[in-house]
């Protein structure tokens, strides 16, 4: 089984986590124009559209630190804010980096999607990546960032072996999507070609990744399936794939199916599998965990009972630190008059003891040798 070093965080049960490539020639004319299109629906409350030197430079209002800034490669922020169930926000940011498609000539844009409610997702919400991206198949934003693969799609098996492997081995690496493997018993027709994905509930239609063996496959995709998941694929049958690092949770057994007819029907049994892995507890990606952190902290679409709390919160901020600063210059002082007594006290009122007439062949002394010739008389225990 393939091996990759994980955050030992757990993905919160509030959050949807994407990450994909767009190989259209202008990924964020696609995402501006299905945002303005759904603000103007009334489906999102807002959204906004940040340069990512406009997204670090706001550090006057947001932390400075790693988690807010998109990086260096970033080419654009968007932010967007909508409903679901009425009473719940959930708020998303879409961030697109430079990037190459590996193995591949042409150019191609990475994105990374993080979207958090304030409970728990539910997994009939709308997905967040149709909030960002026109649904459809009208633009080339599905691919994920292992080559040769889209989402709401049925992705064939290699035909060759050592690719077939490097294929499964490459998913469990770099994919943050579930992944479905199906075999087909026999070539079905136009219906059973249909994506098994289009049954999922809406959040979950751009969380996995279907891939189809054909019938000549069946002992192939086995046996490289045993050697890199560690899971076997039935005749006729459907698995779901454990992830790198699996669930303590999962077993192998429990989320394979020994037969799914590819008739263009409902998988109900498959479905219903395929949700149950969802709500398994899953390691969060560093990558993941960056980006619903800079979600967090540098959310920049504020609505105006938000804004108003921000500005509580920054005077409550700037109202402690004048505070402390008044607590440090009158603790300055007091330590400046005690000093003054003290010295008062140990010269009588006097002042500091005038130095002595300097001897013939020595030097005059500096006033500063005086002082430190006066303090020095005063030193030792409970001076």
């Amino acid at each position: 089984m393939a091996k990759k070093k994980t955050s030992s965080t757990v993905t919160p049960d509030t959050a949807w986590l994407a990450r994909g490539r767009h190989l259209g020639p202008d990924p964020e004319l696609d995402a501006r124009r299905n945002l303005i299109a759904l603000k103007a629906a009334g489906v999102l409350d807002g959204f906004l559209e940040l340069e990512p030197e406009d997204a670090a430079r706001s550090s006057v209002l947001y932390p400075r630190d790693a988690a807010a800034d998109p990086g260096a490669s970033a080419r654009r922020v968007f932010e967007a804010r909508w409903r679901v169930a009425d009473d719940v926000t959930v708020r998303a940011q879409l961030t697109t980096y430079e990037g190459k498609v590996r193995r591949q000539s042409q150019d191609a844009v990475t994105w990374i999607l993080a979207a958090e409610a304030d409970r728990r997702w539910d997994l009939g919400w709308p997905s967040p990546a149709t909030m960002f991206w026109p649904d459809g198949g009208r633009a080339e934003w599905d691919h994920d960032v292992v080559p040769d693969i889209r989402l709401g799609r049925t992705n064939h098996l290699p035909a060759d072996d050592d690719e077939l492997r490097a294929r499964l081995k490459e998913c469990a690496k770099e994919s943050w999507y579930i992944q479905l493997v199906v075999h087909e018993a026999m070539t079905p027709d136009g219906p059973g070609q249909r994506p098994l994905t289009g049954f999922l509930p809406p959040s979950l239609r751009h969380q996995v990744i279907e891939h189809r063996a054909t019938p000549q496959q069946a002992q192939i995709a086995d046996f490289a399936l045993r050697k890199e998941r560690g899971v076997r694929m039935p005749r006729g049958g459907a698995v779901v794939l454990p992830a790198a690092e699996p669930p303590a949770a999962y077993e192998a057994e429990h989320f394979t199916l020994h037969s799914v007819f590819l008739d263009g029907s409902e998988p109900t049994e498959l479905v219903a599998k395929i949700v149950e892995f969802a709500g398994l507890p899953r390691p969060l990606a560093p990558d993941a965990e960056a980006a619903l952190l800079r979600l967090r902290r540098g959310w920049h679409l504020l609505s105006p009972d938000e804004e108003l709390a921000h500005a509580r919160r920054m005077v409550h901020h700037y109202a402690e630190a004048l505070e402390a600063m008044t607590q440090s210059r009158d603790r300055y002082h007091e330590a400046a008059e005690a000093l003054q007594a003290a010295l008062s006290e140990a010269t009588d009122g006097k002042g500091l003891p005038l130095a002595s007439p300097a001897e013939p062949g020595k030097p005059d002394s500096s006033p500063l040798s005086t002082f430190t010739k006066a303090l020095g008389r005063f030193r030792g225990p409970g001076k």
